[in-house]
């Protein structure tokens, strides 16, 4: 099992997304850090682009901050690598094609397997063409991550199908960011795609902020994803953001357990309350 799947395992899986370099690098392994012993389960490393289509005015800002203070990809891979001797939190890249076209795919591939990233997010590059990156991460044993928007339609089938790692779900049409209400009917579209592959973990993001958010999408997805609201906390506290980054994460993965929490105890009472009623069944039945 990949150590992807591995973060679905216990409860609903909570995840952060950071932007690499804002403010500087070592701000963000101490934020990484924090967010990888408060619980976080898996970690969205978003490695900036000048040009990031699929972000809202929040995490842009972050993307240019971090690019103005000169920090470069093969500097992500290095952080990574220091980060990776300390934590085994699986880590994914968000980036875009652009900058792994640039490296070159295979390069790009080798040097993340060699600083343990287990999976990439490529938002800009459809379906249909991802198996010019599919084949050569998987060689490397590194998921290409696949989305789903409420535009995907008819091509949810097809893309849960053949997903690797998770699937990433778009709660909302548009960029990211803060939303005050998710409206999407994102049941009837995680409902396709467990009916396809029902072993794929699916993880809910794009304007999830508050813990109710969290704790609504939890109960209808296997895990929630986080980053908008955990930018705006690194651009308010700089390089001091560690703390409250970690209280976040503390607060929104109790929030998205809750619900499968109070299944839990609900079952164990079932199972309790079997186990009281087996030895009266038992009798009952000696003495017909």
């Amino acid at each position: 099992m990949s150590n992807i799947r591995q973060a679905f395992r216990n409860g609903k899986a909570f995840i952060p997304f950071i932007t690499c370099g804002d403010p500087d690098l070592e701000s963000t392994k101490r934020d990484v850090r924090a967010a990888a012993e408060a619980g976080a389960d898996l970690i969205e490393l978003g490695i900036p682009f000048s040009d990031p289509t699929a972000e809202g005015p929040v995490i842009q800002a972050a993307n240019l901050r971090a690019l103005s203070g000169g920090v470069t990809t093969d500097a992500v891979f290095r952080m990574v690598a220091e980060l990776r001797e300390e934590l085994t939190t699986p880590f994914v890249f968000m980036t875009y094609a652009n900058v792994v076209f640039s490296y070159g795919i295979e390069r790009f591939a080798a040097r993340a397997a060699a600083c343990g990233i287990d999976g990439i997010i490529l938002p800009d590059v459809p379906f249909e063409e991802k198996e010019e990156f599919a084949p050569k991460f998987r060689a490397v044993g590194i998921d290409l991550i696949s989305m789903i928007a409420p535009t995907s339609r008819a091509r949810i089938r097809k893309i849960a199908a053949t997903a690797e790692g998770f699937l990433y779900v778009v709660s909302s049409l548009g960029v990211t960011g803060v939303r005050q209400e998710i409206c999407t009917d994102l049941s009837a579209m995680l409902s396709v795609v467990r009916e396809v592959n029902p072993e794929l973990p699916a993880a809910i993001g794009f304007g999830i902020s508050t813990p109710e958010q969290a704790r609504r999408m939890a109960e209808i997805a296997d895990g929630v994803i986080v980053g908008s609201a955990i930018i705006r906390i690194m651009a308010e506290r700089g390089g001091e953001a560690d703390k409250e980054i970690a209280r976040y994460v503390r607060e929104m993965k109790t929030a998205a357990n809750t619900f499968q929490s109070l299944l839990n105890v609900l079952k164990k009472n079932n199972t309790n309350e079997m186990r009281e009623q087996a030895p009266k069944l038992s009798k009952n039945k000696k003495e017909e």
